[in-house]
């Protein structure tokens, strides 16, 4: 800052002007050292991240509870949401925004397991013959092979060991449907005279114990009792569902 000669002073005294000249000044040294000082930044809080912001690492919740469960009743397990979710790597409370107990789990399990039975039943119907009777054929040997397959799955479906049958109507609907499938297949055998004089309700009740029946002795571990190989079983069943056909069909 700049220091005048009294007669210099004198003159702004008089002129008015020395409280402005002081005020520059001030202002213009402040100027210089604000310019030259670092800036001081308000420094903020780091926000925590919670447990609860971080993202959900499993894509299918719903998806993995399902498997963890079926993996569960696969290897003989108690069945619990609580058991599924610590397979499933989530914490205890996150499965049951999806399944409010064991019940609505397994009714899930066994819905998703009657899509994929269906779903291999209707794809062998597909590449089947015309004939009923060829037709029947093709459902039996799908329908058993899925059930020695996927034993898991097949005894979900097929026992109430896991959890009452009618609280799913899916499950209920869709196994009236493909049962209604394989009664149907033998009533148009009937109608186009394909089959020997006989009650038609009985003809489909053994066709449906068949097929069933087999299953669950394969489930329930029958055959070895009646020497049975495992490498054999599903060769066996094709030759009991061909000796069923020859039984009912017309010469």
């Amino acid at each position: 800052m700049t220091i005048l000669p009294l007669n210099v002073i004198g003159d702004y005294i008089r002129g008015g002007q020395i409280v402005n000249s002081v005020i520059s000044d001030y202002i213009h040294v402040r100027v210089m050292l604000e310019g030259a000082m670092p800036t001081r930044q308000t420094s903020k809080p780091r926000s925590r991240r919670t447990a609860e912001a971080r993202p959900y690492h499993h894509g299918n919740l719903r998806r993995v509870l399902i498997d963890a469960a079926l993996q569960l009743a696969t290897e003989g397990a108690e069945v619990s949401v609580r058991e599924a979710a610590r397979r499933a790597a989530v914490s205890p409370g996150a499965p049951f925004r999806h399944f409010p107990n064991r019940e609505a789990l397994m009714a899930a399990v066994a819905e998703e397991a009657q899509r994929r039975f269906r779903a291999e039943i209707e794809a062998a119907l597909r590449e089947a013959p015309a004939s009923p009777l060829d037709r029947f054929r093709a459902y039996g040997l799908a329908y058993l092979r899925w059930a020695m397959r996927n034993p898991a799955h097949f005894e979900i479906i097929s026992t109430g060991r896991y959890f009452a049958h009618g609280s799913s109507e899916e499950l209920t609907r869709d196994n009236a449907e493909l049962i209604g499938l394989s009664e149907q297949m033998l009533a148009d055998a009937a109608a186009q005279g394909l089959l020997r004089p006989a009650d038609l309700k009985r003809i489909q009740i053994a066709g449906r114990a068949l097929v069933y029946g087999f299953a669950r002795m394969n489930l329930d571990g029958h055959f070895p009792r009646w020497s049975v190989e495992a490498s054999e079983i599903e060769r066996m069943a094709e030759g009991v569902i061909d000796l069923f056909i020859a039984g009912i069909a017309k010469p």
